[in-house]
C-alpha cells in the first residue's frame, strides 16, 4: 500500500462542497399533530431538491420519554412511533380515516405532546389489533414482520420486553419496578401473560413500521440526490432499554445505581456546568467485548441516515465523570 493510499479518507463525504438544512422530522407538515415519514417529508425533499441543498439533517428518531427530548430515549436503536404515517394503515384496512379524526384537531403549528399521548397511542394500538387480527404477514409492500424480527433481534426482543413491562408497571423507570421485572435476566424468564405478549407484539409491530417508512423515504432523498445526517447522542438515557438488557457495559453499582454520570465541567456559560445525569459506560467491559454494542449500534444508525453526527464525539476520546451523588458537574473530572 502506498503512502498516498494510507492518506486517503475510508469517506469522501468531505471532498464536495455542500449545503445542508436541520429540520427534525417532529417540525414537517402532517394531519397529525407531529411530522412524519409521509406526504410532508417527501415533499420536503422535493423543496430540497429545488433549492440545490444536498443534505437534510435530522435530530436523533428514538423514542421519547419524559419531556420528549430525542436526547433522552428508550432506546438508542429503535424509532419514536410518532413518526409513523398512519396512511398506509388506513389504506390497508387497519384503521379508517375517522380513527384519525381525534388527531386531525391538533395544532398545525406546534406539536401538543400530551394531547398526543392520549390520542396517537390508542389509535396506533387499534391499528396493530386490526393487523394480528387480519393475520397477514405484511403491512402495504414493507416486507414481511418476522423477517424484519429476525434482522434487528440483536435489540428489538428486548427493547418490546422492556417497553411492554413499562406499560404494564404504569411507565415507571425500570428502577422502580418489582425484582423480577426489574433485574433483565430473571424478567427474560418470565412467562408472558396475554396481554403482556400482545403489548411485546405491539411493540415490534411498530418498530416495523417505522423502520420500513424510514427506508423508503431515504431511498427517495437518495434518488433526488439528498443524504440524511444524524445526530447520535454519544450517552444513552438510565431509563432505556439499553441500560436494562446490558446494565454490565454502564458503570453502576450492586444496587444498578449510577456510579458516576456524564457532564461537561464549568466554563463561560455555566458555573457548574451541565450535569446531564446518563449513566457512564463501562469501557473496560466494552473492550472485552470487542464493542460488540457499538458496533450493532452504529450499524442500527446507518440504517436511519446516511451520514452520521456523534453528539459529542469527544466523549470518545476522554469524558467527564460526575460522582453520582453530586448536584451539579462542579466536582467531575476528566478521565481518559
Amino acid at each position: 500500500m502506498s503512502l498516498q493510499q494510507l492518506n486517503e479518507p475510508l469517506y469522501n463525504s468531505l471532498d464536495t462542497r455542500s449545503a445542508g438544512l436541520l429540520l427534525h422530522i417532529s417540525s414537517l407538515p402532517s394531519q397529525t399533530g407531529v411530522g412524519n415519514f409521509g406526504e410532508g417529508a417527501y415533499r420536503f425533499v422535493d423543496f430540497l431538491q429545488a433549492a440545490n441543498t444536498k443534505i437534510w439533517q435530522i435530530c436523533p428518531l428514538g423514542p421519547t420519554g419524559f419531556g420528549d427530548s430525542p436526547y433522552q430515549c428508550f432506546s438508542a436503536f429503535a424509532g419514536n412511533p410518532y413518526f409513523i404515517d398512519l396512511a398506509p394503515l388506513v389504506a390497508d384496512g387497519l384503521l379508517s380515516d375517522e380513527d384519525l379524526v381525534p388527531l386531525s384537531k391538533l395544532s398545525e403549528e406546534k406539536v401538543e405532546y400530551g394531547y398526543l399521548y392520549e390520542h396517537f397511542w390508542p389509535i396506533l394500538e387499534k391499528g396493530y389489533a386490526n393487523f394480528a387480527a387480519s393475520e397477514s404477514e405484511s403491512v402495504a409492500d414493507y416486507g414481511k414482520l418476522k423477517a424484519f424480527q429476525k434482522a434487528q433481534s440483536f435489540w428489538l426482543n428486548d427493547y418490546a420486553l422492556f417497553m411492554a413491562l413499562k406499560a404494564q408497571n404504569g411507565g415507571q423507570c425500570w428502577l422502580d419496578w418489582p425484582e423480577n421485572c426489574r433485574d433483565y435476566a430473571q424478567a427474560k424468564k418470565k412467562r408472558k401473560t396475554k396481554a403482556l405478549k400482545a403489548a411485546f407484539d405491539a411493540q415490534v409491530f411498530y418498530q416495523y413500521l417505522f423502520y420500513s417508512q424510514l427506508e423508503k423515504l431515504r431511498e427517495y432523498a437518495s434518488e433526488c440526490g439528498i443524504e440524511i445526517l444524524g445526530d447520535v447522542p454519544i450517552f444513552v438515557a438510565l431509563d432505556s432499554a439499553d441500560v436494562w438488557s446490558h446494565p454490565e457495559l454502564f458503570q453502576l453499582d450492586e444496587k444498578l445505581q449510577p456510579t458516576a454520570v456524564a457532564g461537561v465541567p464549568p466554563d463561560y456559560f455555566s458555573e457548574d456546568g451541565q450535569l446531564w445525569g446518563n449513566p457512564l459506560y463501562d469501557w473496560n467491559k466494552h473492550v472485552e467485548t470487542g464493542f460488540a454494542w457499538w458496533i450493532e449500534r452504529m450499524k442500527a444508525n446507518l440504517a436511519f441516515y446516511d451520514i452520521v453526527r456523534i453528539d459529542h464525539f469527544r466523549g470518545f476520546e476522554s469524558f467527564w465523570s460526575v460522582p453520582a451523588s453530586s448536584l451539579t458537574a462542579r466536582n467531575g473530572e476528566w478521565i481518559k
